[in-house]
């Protein structure tokens, strides 16, 4: 039996796997490019569930709030008066400060505090009638959560109410 080499071309056995070697640098790049790829798309998860999360304490904030000014519109057109947590005039109120001494389960809790008598009325329009009435002016402070109770992302909103 006749055996002759495959390839007669001496070079041939001195090529020694140089594209193997390029064939696993490319492969390991790849791979690099990969793991950082989903390193992106995780973090871009973690944001996008954190955006969504303080939004919903937001709405839900502002929905405790609504309801506030809403309870204060329908007890003043009953009755024509409403207690609010606070009537006298405190300057010392700070909103953020009100919702840390809360607990974190304190979801839709409200102060409010009415902020007419804390400043006087103009003189320069005496016996003109206003645009807005200042009889009843309602600072409405509102505390929400996103409902996650380990953890819950929180908005406290503050807003001025004159119904």
């Amino acid at each position: 039996m006749n055996m002759r080499p495959l390839c007669r071309n001496p070079s041939f056995r001195r090529e020694k796997g140089a594209a193997l070697y390029v064939a696993l640098i490319m492969l390991i790049l790849l791979a690099l490019i990969g793991i950082v790829g989903m390193q992106v798309a995780t973090l871009q998860e973690r944001m996008a569930s954190n955006y969504r999360a303080v939004n919903i304490a937001f709405q839900n904030a502002e929905s405790s709030a609504r309801d506030v000014e809403e309870s204060i519109r329908s007890t003043l057109s009953a009755s024509g008066t409403f207690a609010a947590d606070r009537e006298d005039c405190v300057t010392s109120f700070d909103p953020l400060t009100w919702a840390d001494d809360l607990t974190s389960n304190a979801s839709g809790t409200t102060y409010t505090r009415r902020v007419d008598r804390c400043f006087t009325s103009s003189s320069l329009r005496i016996g003109e009638r206003l645009n807005e009435e200042t009889g009843n002016i309602y600072e409405v402070s509102a505390l929400g959560s996103d409902g996650d109770s380990d953890n819950a992302a929180t908005a406290v909103i503050n807003t001025i109410f004159i119904p």
